[in-house]
């Protein structure tokens, strides 16, 4: 059975679409822990992140680089914090999260609950700074 991230990528399901390409896709948290929360998956289903290849892996952070400069350049935030935890989806993604301290990566922290017309609104903007 496919992860849901699979749906997300295969448009099963809806997502706040931030970039794409061929290999990876990124889209915006809907638990955030910050405006801007972004996850960035490789588009082929695999559990653990270290279990892509040595190219797909260094593409896929590549990738999230890219997306983290969008990120940086929309949110405000001294920097984009990066966790790999990957215990809740069986799809290895990494988190992207705009951050102002150390505290701000804290995931036991409660989520926020953004309006969709708003995770809308950063989606577009990071989007638009995606390069």
């Amino acid at each position: 059975m496919a992860s849901i991230f699979s749906k997300i990528i295969a448009g099963e399901i809806p997502s706040y679409r931030i970039a794409e390409d061929d290999k990876h896709y990124a889209f915006l948290d809907i638990n955030p822990l910050a405006e801007g929360h972004t996850l960035v998956v490789h588009k082929r289903e695999v559990d653990y992140i270290f279990d892509l290849s040595d190219s797909e892996f260094a593409e896929l952070q590549l990738f999230a680089k890219r997306v983290a400069e969008a990120i940086r350049a929309t949110m405000p935030c001294k920097r984009v914090g990066v966790a790999v935890i990957g215990l809740e989806v069986p799809h290895a993604h990494i988190h992207l999260v705009p951050i102002n301290t150390e505290a701000d990566l804290d995931f036991r922290r409660e989520k926020l609950k953004p309006a969709p017309e708003r995770m809308a609104e950063i989606a577009s903007s990071i989007a638009e700074n995606f390069k």
